[in-house]
């Protein structure tokens, strides 16, 4: 089957970016009330979940060396949920993946899945909090803030979240997926606000990223401000998201999902496909097929959204970790994720069934897209269609001559060679 010549896309930005993030972590905690809320010499938990922030590790080391500077005894703490298949080894594995350990931050890893109840919520819900952060003197969590993949609200993905959900281990997960889309954006906000009046939660560094998924922002955010300054922060991350530049694709080709790019695997923002029960799709942008090539290792198996795409590769499948992945599933609630589409031997032939059926039969009309991954969107490679569109627009700088589709020996898509600069690349180097 004849494939489209490629032309390289460039999305130019101009976002801000935080030049010493963990000088920024530093004042952000030294211009807090902090050493007004925990004694000098207290316990001091630091949250950190799954996602995958940038420079993850720097950030964390920063706030664990400010605390000690100014007398705490830090520790970190897992504030994930139920991933790693929601046990102690898989969160400790996740960590360790953003090079987090004991030896590397300095300070002892708390990877405990044991909660308590520490009340109940308006909806008549048990509240559930990480036994190790309860006990400790004071807890400040480190939270990326941005859209969240399943529902729209005040607050989505951040720091409301990752202390409810977060540091409410499985438990906490569970009893607010139980209810849908409505449990994450209306009963949340609820089991937040017996967060702030029976924990010792002191501050929460919040996180926010720009396209080229550096640090945009990062800021203090004090436990009587929260309500009022994280759907602020959201809507500037909203702002600063990386996108699709295109209204309509008929093939959308993604390298790799993982967790380590989005808590879908595939950030639906990008998509334009949620897929939950009873809400409704944006469909913006609108793509008539997806193929997904293949499964990051920082995701440890987790192939959560999966269901996602129309198609999909063996590679994939063969590398996907059921039990961490229908853990994922069964503590979500969303089943229309879990559906495995058709997996097909090669990338070559994934991409030639979604090319057969994406509704457009001539190839030089077809609107073609290839990404890494639905975090990487500075750069993508297009089809001709496509490229003369891109043309128009002055945030998008289109290369010079185009290139044929490239696939190795075993007929791989040559994604490195493709995006250079991408993790993908980037991890087949450091091998």
């Amino acid at each position: 089957m004849n494939f489209p010549l490629l032309y390289p896309v460039e999305q130019v930005v101009d976002h801000p970016t935080v030049a010493n993030p963990a000088a920024e972590v530093r004042k952000a905690i030294l211009e807090s009330k902090l050493s007004s809320r925990i004694p000098k010499g207290g316990r001091v938990a630091v949250a950190v979940g799954s996602r995958g922030i940038a420079q993850l590790a720097v950030l964390v080391r920063s706030a664990v060396d400010t605390l000690k500077g100014l007398g705490y005894h830090a520790f970190i703490v897992a504030a994930m949920g139920s991933h790693g298949g929601a046990t102690s080894e898989g969160q400790r594995q996740l960590l360790a993946s953003y090079d987090i350990t004991p030896q590397t931050v300095g300070v002892p890893i708390s990877t405990a899945m044991e909660v308590v109840q520490i009340g109940t919520n308006s909806w008549g819900e048990p509240v559930y909090w990480d036994r190790e952060a309860h006990q400790a003197d004071g807890v400040i969590t480190i939270s990326r803030i941005k859209p969240h993949t399943d529902f729209r609200g005040s607050f989505e993905s951040g720091i409301v979240k990752m202390l409810v959900i977060g540091l409410g281990k499985r438990e906490g997960a569970a009893t607010h997926h139980q209810y849908g889309a409505r449990g994450l954006r209306d009963m949340i906000p609820e089991s937040a606000k017996v967060i702030l009046s029976r924990t010792n939660f002191a501050l929460g560094i919040a996180v926010l990223e720009n396209a080229r998924e550096g640090a945009a922002l990062i800021r203090g955010v004090e436990p009587e401000d929260l309500f009022q300054v994280e759907p602020q922060l959201l809507e500037r991350a909203r702002e600063l998201m990386a996108r699709l530049p295109f209204e309509e694709l008929d093939l959308l080709v993604v390298g790799e999902l993982g967790k380590n790019y989005s808590g879908t695997g595939m950030d639906v923002n990008v998509l334009g496909r949620q897929l939950v029960e009873g809400e409704p799709d944006s469909f913006q942008p609108r793509i008539t097929r997806i193929c997904v090539l293949d499964l990051s290792p920082e995701s440890h198996g987790n192939a959560v959204g999966l269901g996602l795409a129309d198609l999909t590769t063996q590679r994939l499948l063969a590398r996907m970790d059921e039990h961490v992945t229908n853990m994922n599933y069964f503590t979500a609630c969303f089943m229309l994720r879990a559906k495995i589409p058709p997996a097909l031997p090669t990338d070559r032939a994934c991409i030639e069934m979604g090319m057969r059926t994406c509704w457009q039969p001539h190839l030089d009309r077809l609107r073609l897209a290839i990404i890494p991954n639905t975090l990487e969107l500075t750069h993508l490679w297009v089809s001709a269609a496509v490229a003369k569109e891109c043309r128009q627009q002055r945030s998008l700088k289109v290369g010079g001559e185009p290139v044929a589709v490239e696939f190795a020996s075993d007929d791989r898509l040559e994604m490195a060679r493709l995006f250079p600069h991408s993790l993908l690349a980037r991890r087949k180097l450091d091998t």
